[in-house]
């Protein structure tokens, strides 16, 4: 075989459609056991749940054929550490099911960096929003030139996204964390709470226990001003039901994790489980292990638990829903509150 003819050989090899590469590596590398998406069938069509999508891509497509273009947006999740987060598979999914030609890429940033790649992504203009994850919660409301209600109590945002003039955010982890408790089956209303951490997720989550009914509201923190802080801000709206705590969870009904403790192996357990029991619900925020120390001590001792996961699960289509809002909704459900990017 001469030269020409190996040639055009090689060349007749490489030129594999898209699609046809794709379903040849789906089927090699499942998506549930190598990249931590959920598994999906081949042949599975995900339909557009909002209608008229913004970049013209085909409201019903196959979620394993999607390539980033020149056309797709991007929404970057930033922390520190960042490998724990699920947001780069499970968002990019619920986006293409909205028929978004866009993805989540996973930005892992230090503190006294974020606000040099906020100003960054302000001016790339394919970047529409961003999630947010420890420790930048605090800090990325202080780039936001509105939020909603929820966002202003818990002074963080989860998720910031570009308008006109600035950023806005949000702080879903409220309800992510209390509808994910309901989905487990508990009712918070009229039980007593304790909260372990006052911190971007904590205080949203705060707001939300007693928001929707709780009887009592204990909160310990390492940090005694933050807790004393916002103790005082959640007594002034929800007088006599909030109080400070500690780390013995006897009594209460539903004790809460709301810190990293537990994502790094050799983390102290955010309470004492020796005094936990049957009848209590344990829930923690952490994602990585998927089974946190604390959850697995509440389960040995036969409490009604919830993981990070299901925390995240719950909130993701909110997370989507935010980012993807319309001009006439921002201005609907926002209110400015005149922050300046903190140093």
């Amino acid at each position: 075989m001469d030269a020409s003819i190996r040639f055009r050989e090689k060349r007749r090899r490489l030129e594999v459609p898209p699609s046809n590469f794709l379903n040849r590596v789906g089927r090699r590398l499942s998506p549930a056991k190598n990249i931590g998406m959920p598994e999906v069938e081949a042949k599975t069509r995900i339909s557009m749940k909002r209608p008229g999508n913004r970049f013209g891509v085909d409201a019903k497509r196959d979620v394993r054929d999607f390539l980033p273009s020149g056309e797709t947006r991007l929404f970057p999740v930033v922390g520190d550490p960042i490998e724990q987060v699920k947001s780069p598979s499970a968002i990019t999914r619920i986006l293409a099911a909205h028929g978004e030609n866009a993805i989540v890429v996973p930005m892992h940033v230090g503190a006294a960096d974020l606000g040099h790649l906020v100003e960054a992504l302000t001016k790339v203009h394919n970047v529409d929003g961003i999630l947010v994850t420890v420790p930048h919660k605090f800090a990325a409301l202080g780039y936001c030139a509105s939020a909603t209600e929820r966002a202003r109590f818990a002074g963080s945002a989860n998720v910031i996204r570009k308008i006109e003039n600035g950023w806005c955010g949000d702080n879903t982890d409220g309800m992510g964390f209390l509808d994910g408790i309901a989905r487990e089956g508990f009712d918070i209303v009229g039980k007593s709470a304790l909260l372990i951490g006052c911190g971007g997720a904590g205080s949203a989550i705060a707001f939300e226990i007693l928001e929707r009914g709780a009887s009592e509201l204990a909160i310990h923190d390492i940090d005694v001003a933050r807790r004393d802080d916002i103790v005082v801000r959640l007594d002034a709206r929800f007088p006599g039901k909030v109080r400070s705590g500690s780390d013995d969870p006897t009594g209460f009904d539903f004790v809460a994790n709301a810190t990293p403790m537990g994502m790094r192996p050799g983390d102290p357990l955010p309470v004492d489980v020796s005094r936990l029991g049957a009848g209590q619900f344990v829930a923690c925020v952490v994602t990585k292990p998927e089974v946190p120390p604390l959850i697995a001590e509440a389960r040995l001792r036969g409490c009604g638990t919830m993981t990070g996961t299901g925390m995240f699960d719950a909130q993701a289509e909110t997370l989507v829903d935010f980012l993807l809002q319309s001009a006439a909704d921002h201005a609907a459900t926002h209110v400015t509150i005149g922050v300046s990017s903190p140093e």
